[in-house]
C-alpha cells in the first residue's frame, strides 16, 4: 500500500478491473493540504509521485531550496495574472511558489493560491499544498498565523513525528515548544509522552487548527521506524480517531505504510423470518440472554465505532431484547425480499447518531456510512462469534485496506465478513437473498486464518441449536 492508497486517492490493487462503481478514490477533484512536522514535505512529494501525472504542488509558506528541487519543474509567481495556463500537456510534478529569496522560496499569497485552486479544479488536476513550516523538527505547535490552509482544501493531512516521543520538550525536538507546552499541559524540558502528544493533536489550537469544516481530516503519524514506535502509533490512533477521519502510521523514509486506522461500524442482520427453524432464531436463549443481544454486546465490546441492528420479522420482540444498548435500530419493511435489502437498510443508517434503543423506519436518504472506513456484517443467529475475531478483522483491515476480509477456518470461509468502504456502492445494488456472496464473484476475498471451528456453526434446526449450546 502506498500513501495515495492510504489516503484513498487511488483504489486498492485488488479492485483493479472491477466495476467502475467500486473505487477507492473518494471522487472529484482533490486539494490536499499538509501541516505539522516530522516529514510533511516528504509526504507531500511522495504522494505526488504516487498519483498519476500531472500533479500540481504549491506552498502557502516558505520552502527551502532543497525542497524546491523535489519537483520536476518550478514556476515563481507573485500575482494571479502571472499564473500560466495549465495546459493539458503538463507532465510530472509541477511546483508553484513565490520568488526565491536566498535559500528559500516564498509561499503563494492568498489571491494567487485561490486562482491556482480554481485552475486545478477546472482541469481536475490534483493540487498538493504545504501549509506551514517546522524547521525539520519531529513535532511542532502552530504559531499565531499557522497553518495557512486554503479554504478550498478537501483533505488536510496533519503530520507528526513519532521520533519526538520520549524526547525533552525543547526547541531541539519541537518547533515552538512554548506553545506546545501550553496546549499539551507538559512543562518545558519534560519528556514528551503519548498523553501530551494526543492532547496537542486533538486541541482546536493545535492539530485541529484552521482546518476547513468540510475537509476530511487525516493524521499522519510518521517516523514509525521501529516496532515500539508502531505500537505507540496504534495507541495514539485509538485515542485520536474521534478527532480525525483517519490515522495513518507510516515510515516514509522506508516508503512503508504500517496501518490505516479508520472507524469501523458493525451491522447486525436480524430481520429474517427463521422459516426453516419455526421460531425466531434472534430470540433463542444463549446462557440466559437472547441470541441477538449477545451478538450486540460482543460487537460493542470489540470497540466498533457504531452499531446498527436491522430488524424485520418479529421486530418488536427483537427490539425489546436490545433495550438499553447504545446502538441504532432500523426496521426493514422489505425484509421478505431477502438479505440484500437488510444490508442496504443498515448502510443507509450508519450516519445517524447512536441512541440507546433508538428506532428508525428505513431511511430514505442515500448516505452509506461516509465516515466509516469499513463495515463488519454480523448475523443475529451466531452468538458464538467473539469480540476477538471482530478486533482481528478490524486490525487486518487497518494493515491492508483489503476490500473484503473473512475468517478462514480449516480451509472454509466463515462469518463475520468485513467490507471496506470502497465496496459500499456495490453492496447498495444487491437484490434478493444472495447477500454479500454475490460480490465475492467480482472481488477477491482476503482470508484471515482463524483457529475456531465454532465460527462455522449454523443454527438451521433445533438439533443445530442443541449442538451449539452443548458445544459451548
Amino acid at each position: 500500500m502506498n500513501l495515495a492508497q492510504a489516503l484513498r486517492l487511488l483504489p486498492h490493487p485488488n479492485l483493479a478491473g472491477t466495476s467502475s462503481r467500486i473505487r477507492g478514490q473518494e471522487g472529484g477533484w482533490q486539494a490536499v493540504a499538509f501541516a505539522g512536522a516530522g516529514g510533511k514535505t516528504s509526504a507531500l512529494f511522495q504522494l505526488a509521485r504516487d498519483l498519476p501525472p500531472p500533479v500540481i504542488t504549491s506552498a502557502s509558506t516558505h520552502l527551502h531550496v532543497d525542497q524546491v528541487r523535489l519537483a520536476d519543474s518550478h514556476w515563481q509567481i507573485t500575482t494571479p495574472a502571472q499564473l500560466p495556463a495549465l495546459e493539458s500537456n503538463l507532465t510530472g510534478v509541477t511546483l508553484f511558489t513565490g520568488p526565491l529569496e536566498k535559500d528559500r522560496a516564498a509561499g503563494l499569497n492568498s489571491a494567487t493560491m485561490a486562482r491556482l485552486g480554481e485552475e486545478c479544479a477546472s482541469r481536475n488536476l490534483p493540487l498538493l499544498i504545504e501549509a506551514d513550516g517546522s524547521r525539520q523538527r519531529p513535532l511542532k505547535a502552530p504559531g499565531d498565523r499557522e497553518p495557512v490552509i486554503p479554504m478550498f482544501s478537501n483533505q488536510v493531512v496533519v503530520v507528526a513525528g513519532l521520533a519526538g516521543l520520549g524526547k525533552p520538550l525543547t526547541g531541539q525536538f519541537v518547533h515552538r515548544p512554548e506553545i506546545f507546552s501550553s496546549l499539551s499541559g507538559l512543562e518545558p524540558g519534560e519528556s514528551i509522552t503519548l498523553d501530551a502528544m494526543a492532547r496537542l493533536l486533538a486541541h482546536p489550537a493545535g492539530g485541529q487548527k484552521n482546518i476547513p469544516l468540510s475537509a476530511r481530516r487525516i493524521l499522519l503519524l510518521n517516523q514509525a521506524d521501529s516496532p515500539d514506535l508502531q505500537a505507540q502509533g496504534m495507541q495514539l490512533a485509538s485515542r485520536l480517531l474521534p478527532a480525525f477521519h483517519s490515522v495513518i502510521i507510516s515510515s516514509l523514509i522506508n516508503s512503508r505504510i504500517h496501518a490505516v486506522c479508520e472507524p469501523v461500524a458493525g451491522i447486525i442482520l436480524a430481520a429474517g423470518g427463521s422459516s426453516r427453524y419455526g421460531q425466531p432464531k434472534q430470540l433463542l436463549d444463549w446462557h440466559g440472554k437472547p441470541f441477538v443481544r449477545v451478538v450486540a454486546e460482543a460487537a460493542l465490546s470489540a470497540g466498533l465505532a457504531r452499531l446498527v441492528v436491522v430488524t424485520g420479522s418479529h421486530a418488536e420482540q427483537v427490539e425489546r431484547a436490545l433495550e438499553g444498548l447504545p446502538l441504532l435500530l432500523v426496521r426493514n419493511r422489505d425484509w421478505r425480499s431477502g438479505q440484500g435489502s437488510s444490508i442496504q437498510a443498515g448502510l443507509r443508517t450508519l450516519n445517524q447518531p447512536p441512541v440507546p434503543g433508538g428506532s428508525l423506519e428505513t431511511p430514505s436518504i442515500q448516505a452509506s456510512g461516509e465516515e466509516m472506513g469499513a463495515v463488519l456484517f454480523l448475523l443475529a443467529d451466531q452468538p458464538q462469534v467473539t469480540p476477538g475475531i471482530m478486533r482481528a478483522l478490524v486490525e487486518h483491515h487497518a494493515r491492508t485496506l483489503a476490500p473484503i476480509i473473512a475468517p478462514q477456518v480449516a480451509g472454509q470461509r466463515a462469518n463475520p465478513v468485513l467490507f471496506d468502504r470502497s465496496t459500499f456502492s456495490e453492496l447498495m445494488t444487491l437484490k434478493g437473498d444472495v447477500g454479500g456472496r454475490e460480490i465475492f464473484k467480482r472481488i477477491q476475498v482476503e482470508p484471515l486464518p482463524w483457529d475456531d471451528a465454532g465460527l462455522l456453526a449454523d443454527v438451521d434446526t433445533p438439533e443445530d441449536y442443541r449442538d451449539l449450546v452443548n458445544g459451548q
